[in-house]
């Protein structure tokens, strides 16, 4: 007899279908979405969704299968970091507030890295993502600036320090495209 999927299945192939087919043939925009992957440590081995900063940063020229999120110390990053030396050709996991999302990337590219992360500080935010714009200074910033809901920035920093572990291993982009849905391994606290 064959077998009937699930709400909860139906739902994320619906969701997915309907993400792939709304976006444009090149470039992200606000509102669509980048996917990453944690690779290491295993626990977190989930693909994650994350959007792009509205109106500064720059894009993903290149694909990176491995590379290091490093969580930036202090976690909000909005001045000198002690782990500066780490986040040099990685990406920063960051934490909200504090400073404008600008400030942020900002420090982060002063620091070398390559783009940054930022996750809202609300950590039980697991489905409403911030529109990352410009402040009012008319600095730029260059690096790709990505925002990831609370929840699964929690999740990530949470799985590190269990393990003492001081980055994940992640490949970025992601291109959902060429995963079939089943397959998909996104975060279980994540609705669908």
């Amino acid at each position: 007899r064959l077998a009937v999927p699930g709400t909860a299945m139906l739902r994320r192939s619906l969701w997915l279908c309907l993400c792939l087919c709304s976006c444009p043939a090149r470039g992200l925009h606000i509102h669509e979405y980048l996917y990453f992957q944690v690779l290491s440590p295993g626990d977190i081995r989930y693909i994650f969704t994350a959007t792009p900063a509205k109106d500064f940063g720059g894009v993903f020229n290149t694909r990176y299968d491995q590379i290091h999120l490093v969580p930036a110390d202090p976690p909000e990053a909005c001045g000198e970091l002690n782990n500066g030396v780490f986040i040099q050709d990685q990406i920063a996991l960051v934490e909200r507030g504090g400073c404008s999302f600008l400030s942020k990337t900002r420090v982060i590219q002063e620091h070398g890295g390559r783009a940054v992360i930022i996750a809202d500080n609300a950590y039980d935010n697991d489905s409403f993502y911030i529109e990352m714009i410009q402040d009012s200074t008319r600095r730029t910033a260059d690096i790709p600036a990505l925002f990831l809901l609370g929840r699964d920035g929690y999740m990530i920093r949470r799985s590190l320090e269990q393990h003492g572990l001081p980055w994940a291993v992640i490949s970025i982009p992601v291109n959902v495209t060429s995963i079939p849905t089943y397959e998909m391994m996104q975060p279980p606290w994540t609705f669908w």
